[in-house]
């Protein structure tokens, strides 16, 4: 267990450690910049059945429904790769 862990008194402070990936999307002539925080949790949050999570910073699909990309995962790189699926499932449409 990494030494972070230990700073967490109790589970509902949900203490996680972030880390950030930048992912490019070209659409026509475009390239859209999406940032992605991909957060590892001490313990699974409440109602949740992984510790990762990751979260791009602008929606996708914007003007039929926007939808915010978001992976969770047991591993960082499941996280990262759910997040990362829906940016390119989705057009940013401006």
């Amino acid at each position: 267990m990494p030494d972070w862990h230990y700073a967490q008194k109790s589970a509902g402070e949900e203490l996680c450690q972030l880390s950030f990936y930048a992912v490019k999307k070209r659409e026509g002539d475009r390239e859209i910049e999406f940032r992605i925080t991909v957060r590892e949790y001490v313990e699974r949050p409440a109602g949740q059945h992984s510790r990762f999570f990751a979260e791009a910073d602008q929606h996708v699909n914007r003007g039929t429904a926007p939808i915010l990309p978001c992976g969770w995962g047991t591993s960082e790189l499941e996280a990262l790769a759910g997040c990362t699926q829906m940016i390119r499932q989705f057009p940013f449409e401006e």
